[in-house]
């Protein structure tokens, strides 16, 4: 079994904890909470770091600049108002922003976006298979997704890497359940199939018990959700065929993309949700436990005092945990080193092996009897083969990604979800890269304990000296985590506004600026995901701020194919790394994505508004200036 040091913190109580691979991680790189660390962010952008005009643009008035990490420091001059529409569209032929204008207009009428399903399905029923796959071809299809396949979609990704603007490859072909098939599908893949064991612990991690739990007025995950796909559990066949679609998705980004795209992956897709969701309670609360360990000794927040072997048991018994003398610490471990101290709750090494039985370590402890006890009753074995199952998926895919030399991109899903779903990929982070980013998670900053979450994996990361990869997203699920936290009486998990997730973020982004110092250059990796121009912009200065240029490649952007290219494009062109969300598929296994697309269009109407003003002059320059048929022509850069 692996060391891994860990030392009490200084803010250790307002950071918190994090079990990973069963131990508890304190954040000693950490000098401070996210709310510390906000407030000393906010002073210092107020005072030294920079002002933003009306328009946008940056006026330098930083301290001394952090040393570069490779020397190759320079920013190139870029117009960081993104007005430039010649820029922006360089890429693109005069026919496509037509189209792309057509297309935003369409989304602007309430009456089609309301009735797009509809629509649709008069559209094919009318004009027949042909034309129809013709017609979403020239409009929507076009648009928004790249093609059918990885020979089709090849000759799009080469071009846009020829300006700048890399691919993140996601087969988003999928069924269109009905409201009531969703629900069902739901509340079969997360009810457990054992009895749920009556624990003080878990209640008082949620007093309601019903944030691990499906509900049926939840079931159907995709209301409110317009940014991102939902699966449900529709039996084990349909996670293998799930599993190939993503192994072929990887091809594709090995053949499509010569190796320089990523592929994108959702893990409730590849098995019975029920396993997230018990693993996502065992580790929230565990993670209370400990705090509820830390609360029997104040002398550890001063940073005065460390855990050890001849205390810790007395500790445990301070809070009624029974230690038998026949079994002493049969769950717990505790080693000395020599900065720190090791805590190993749970014996869930090697997860990805699945070598044992999940129902020993689905555990947790139960403060009236001092013992560790099952999360439910009893897994039957068929249970037991479904959780093995996504476990078997997730490390299929993760080795086959590493052997094609193509990265994959971890999306976050629900919070109730999240736990597990970060916590598995830690794993696999840490068993595939070794040498080089294979895996990568993402971190929703609209969520409370989102920079907490980045900070301690980061640290583990440099701990255990294995390569961090992350997407920083503000996250696409937020009006329906609200409304379901605060129907079903638990904690909200999300950000109380905006201008809250935007802090978050940006605090995230700074902090993330640091931490690449703490570590030799390339071991940490992230891609700012943002359609925020504010937060592209913010983003730059940073890295001017801390050193980090365009050509060091560990800061990255990311936007949707089809959407925001007015940031995508001259940032690409002038030597940033950006990424486009490229989906692809058959037209009529689409359709749900392109109408998430334009339902989001249809959202964001202040966005689109400058992309329609945008594309209108850009088409009436080439006019004007007879490039009306205008064939583009590769970057220099």
């Amino acid at each position: 079994m692996a060391t891994r040091s860990l030392q009490a913190s200084k803010f250790v109580s307002q950071i918190g904890c994090y079990t990973y691979r069963s131990r508890i991680l304190l954040p000693t790189s950490c000098k401070c909470s996210y709310e510390t660390g906000h407030k000393l962010n906010r002073l210092k952008s107020t005072q030294t770091n920079l002002n933003v005009t009306q328009e946008g643009t940056f006026i330098e008035n930083r301290p001394p600049k952090w040393k570069s990490l490779t020397g190759k420091h320079h920013h190139p001059e870029i117009d960081l108002t993104f007005e430039n529409a010649k820029e922006a569209y360089k890429s693109k032929r005069t026919s496509e922003l037509v189209r792309a204008l057509m297309v935003f207009n369409l989304c602007s009428i309430n009456f089609l976006v309301d009735n797009q399903k509809k629509i649709l399905k008069w559209a094919r029923k009318f004009l027949g298979k042909r034309l129809f796959v013709s017609m979403m071809r020239l409009t929507f299809y076009g648009h928004f997704v790249a093609g059918e396949d990885q020979d089709e979609i090849k000759p799009l990704v080469t071009r846009i890497r020829q300006f700048g603007v890399k691919s993140i490859l996601d087969y988003s072909a999928e069924e269109d359940l009905t409201s009531e098939q969703a629900v069902s599908a739901e509340m079969e893949g997360c009810l457990p199939q054992g009895n749920e064991v009556d624990n003080p612990a878990v209640k008082e991690v949620d007093e309601t018990g019903t944030r691990f739990r499906a509900h049926e007025e939840f079931g159907d995950r995709r209301v409110k959700v317009m940014s991102a796909r939902t699966y449900f559990y529709e039996g084990e066949e349909q996670c293998d065929k799930n599993m190939q679609i993503f192994l072929n998705c990887i091809d594709a980004v090995s053949h499509a993309t010569e190796k320089s795209g990523f592929a994108a992956i959702k893990l409730t897709a590849l098995g019975k949700p029920s396993l997230l969701l018990q693993m996502s309670e065992v580790l929230v609360t565990i993670k209370h436990f400990f705090k509820l360990l830390q609360k029997t000794q104040g002398q550890i927040d001063k940073g005065s005092l460390r855990f050890g072997l001849e205390d810790f048991d007395a500790r445990l018994s301070e809070i009624g945990v029974q230690l038998n003398d026949g079994n002493k610490r049969s769950w717990v471990s505790v080693k000395d080193i020599s900065k720190g101290f090791e805590v190993d709750l749970l014996d869930w090494d090697n997860l990805l092996e699945i070598n044992r039985s999940l129902s020993k370590l689905l555990v947790v402890p139960n403060l009236k009897t001092g013992q560790f006890q099952p999360l439910v009753e009893c897994i039957t074995d068929e249970e037991e083969y479904q959780m093995k199952g996504m476990l078997r998926r997730v490390n299929t895919l993760a080795k086959y990604a590493q052997d094609k030399e193509v990265r994959v991109m971890i999306d976050a899903e629900q919070s109730y979800f999240q736990p597990a779903i970060r916590r598995l990929t830690m794993e696999m982070m840490r068993k595939f890269n070794k040498e080089r980013s294979v895996i990568f998670n993402t971190y929703q900053s609209y969520t409370k304990e989102a920079f907490n979450d980045i900070v301690v994996d980061m640290d583990l990361a440099r701990r255990e000296d294995f390569y961090f990869g992350a997407k920083l997203v503000r996250g696409a699920y937020m009006e329906q985590e609200r409304e379901r936290a605060q129907t079903l009486g638990y904690e909200d998990p999300i950000n109380p506004n905006y201008q809250a997730t935007t802090d978050m973020m940006h605090s995230i982004i700074e902090e993330v600026m640091r931490q690449i110092h703490l570590r030799p250059v390339g071991r940490i990796a992230v891609m700012i995901a943002s359609h925020n121009e504010d937060t592209v912009r913010y983003t730059i200065e940073k890295m001017k701020e801390y050193g980090v240029g365009p050509g060091d490649r560990l800061i990255c952007f990311g936007q949707l194919f089809g959407m925001c290219d007015q940031i995508s494009f001259p940032l690409g062109q002038a030597g940033y790394s950006v990424y486009k969300y490229v989906p692809f598929g058959p037209v009529e296994e689409v359709l749900p994505y392109l109408s998430r697309r334009a339902m989001e269009n249809r959202g964001v109407l202040a966005k689109v508004k400058k992309e329609k003003r945008l594309l209108s002059q850009e088409i009436s320059r080439r006019i004007r200036t007879g490039q009306a048929f205008y064939k583009p022509a590769p970057s220099t850069v």
